[in-house]
């Protein structure tokens, strides 16, 4: 492998990994803050013990996200100088944002969320939940922003041969992320939910049997617990349906060979079926070998809210990407072996087909399973069986799957571009990803790639250990002793602990 593809996949490897820990917390800051609502507003106990477990797992998950995050940053120095080189001047701003507001108060507030239990007045620690939440969706906002300018570069004019941002407004109005934004957080909150019923399930399940006495005083916890992340998730999948119906629209006007990807829709469609399952060899663009089951017009639908519009083929596509940035790469000897050559203007159709159908799928099943288990807990009930827990464990890695499928769809979809052109804004706007990669070895790229991928190995093994140890812990893994002389989880030694 050349430095290009080995940095593309250091790039993927890193930022994959880094978003599994991120909808975990965007999603479970607002839950947990919810969780500690209901209790200041209520009295009851069981959301101050809700609020004390799910706050444990935040915190380990929270903490796992920052150290991989940290190297995000290090990234386009490190194999993508050239592309920083370039963009500097407006993508700097929003992860600057990022930093210095976002990440500051999502820090700051945590921290006193955590030491504050006994040291802050009710409502002023509750707040302190609140503003760490509403920091962490900020933070998302400015990342999404960042991401959304390299799909749809807007707010920018060319100085020198280089986008200079003349508009902050325009690139955090962009409507690319506005409308990734509510995508991205229902993505969050599936995440969450799932991970809500999963562990509450296996908890729930667990406990089946135990008397009121021992183990079973904490079963209303995990019974709500439950019932919460199975709403949530449901709620979650329609935002997520409506807001990708947003992006799908914008996709046909801003990345029509994308769309064209999604699909593998290889020649120009009027109307245009929406492909359900492919078989055969997707990767060849003439089609003949594939034979595909579809739904008659809903792609039309899809792109342009009518279900006769015209959508392009990969095929037909391709000259009219020629035609507008060219049949060649410069004749550059930094580009390395790609310099002079044509340029492909297809996106790797197996992963766009795929990811694409893997990202809607998945996201469907986690609903589905949260959906089953409100039905299978209605009224007080509780499966006995075995494969009760099973299901719901496994439920947990749907939306964390979906998820990563549509990130990797999304990133994929617009190359050979590291920064996508805007068919309507400035002329000359765009970076292809071969100009972006940073003049290095094979050898060089090699070490950093096999050096975090082996240190993220072994942060996730750390990561699955503590979550493994304190969601088998349970409610009585994260209150204090009972003081003596006092029943273990009556409430005057809970409370006490916390205020």
């Amino acid at each position: 492998m050349d430095v290009l593809e080995l940095a593309r996949w250091q790039f993927g490897i890193t930022t994959v990994y880094h978003f599994l820990m991120v909808p975990l917390t965007i999603g479970l800051s607002v839950l947990v803050a919810g969780m500690q609502t209901a209790w200041v507003r209520t009295g009851n106990e069981r959301y101050f013990k809700m609020t004390k477990f799910w706050g444990k797992l935040l915190l380990v998950n929270f903490a796992m996200g920052v150290v991989t995050g940290i190297v995000q940053e290090f990234q386009f120095g490190m194999t993508w100088s050239a592309y920083s080189r370039f963009v500097g001047d407006v993508f700097g701003a929003p992860l600057a944002m990022e930093g210095l507001v976002a990440f500051f108060v999502e820090s700051t507030f945590l921290g006193l969320w955590i030491f504050g239990w006994d040291r802050l007045p009710k409502r002023v620690h509750l707040a302190c939940a609140w503003a760490f939440a509403l920091a962490s969706m900020a933070s998302a906002y400015f990342i999404l922003s960042a991401n959304s300018w390299m799909q749809h570069p807007v707010g920018v004019e060319f100085v020198n041969g280089k986008p200079t941002m003349n508009s902050i407004f325009a690139v955090l109005g962009n409507n690319t992320a506005l409308a990734a934004i509510p995508h991205t957080l229902a993505g969050a909150f599936s995440v969450s939910a799932a991970f809500l019923v999963g562990v509450a399930g296996w908890h729930l399940w667990r406990r089946r049997s135990a008397p009121e006495s021992e183990a079973g005083v904490h079963r209303d916890v995990w019974r709500a617990s439950l019932r919460l992340g199975g709403w949530v998730g449901i709620v979650a999948f329609a935002v997520l349906a409506i807001t990708g119906d947003t992006q799908g629209k914008l996709m046909f006007q801003q990345q029509p060979m994308k769309m064209a990807s999604a699909e593998a829709l290889c020649h120009t469609e009027k109307p245009a079926s929406f492909s359900i399952l492919a078989i055969g060899d997707v990767a060849g663009a003439n089609c003949e070998d594939v034979k595909t089951f579809t739904v008659p017009a809903l792609l039309s639908f899809l792109a342009h809210n009518d279900f006769s519009t015209e959508v392009p083929g990969v095929e037909n596509l391709i000259g009219q990407y020629q035609a507008k940035y060219g049949t060649n790469y410069p004749n550059d000897p930094d580009l390395g072996p790609l310099a002079g050559k044509p340029i492909d203007y297809v996106p790797n159709l197996p992963v766009t087909y795929w990811g694409f159908r893997a990202m809607i799928g998945f996201g469907a099943i986690g609903a589905g399973i949260g959906l089953l288990a409100l039905w299978l807990t209605r009224r007080g009930r509780l499966p006995g069986k075995r494969w009760f827990p099973l299901l719901l464990v496994a439920g947990i890695a749907t939306p964390f799957i979906g998820n990563s499928a549509g990130w990797i769809f999304t990133e994929m979809g617009r190359q050979p571009f590291v920064v996508a052109p805007n068919p309507t804004g400035v002329d000359g706007m765009w970076m292809f990803t071969a100009e972006a990669v940073s003049k290095l070895s094979v050898g060089e790229v090699w070490t950093s790639l096999i050096s975090l991928t082996v240190l993220y190995l072994g942060l996730g093994v750390v990561e699955l250990f503590l979550m493994r140890k304190y969601i088998r812990g349970g409610i009585e893994g994260v209150l204090p002793p009972p003081a003596h002389g006092e029943e273990p989880g009556s409430d005057d030694d809970t409370l006490s602990f916390a205020y």
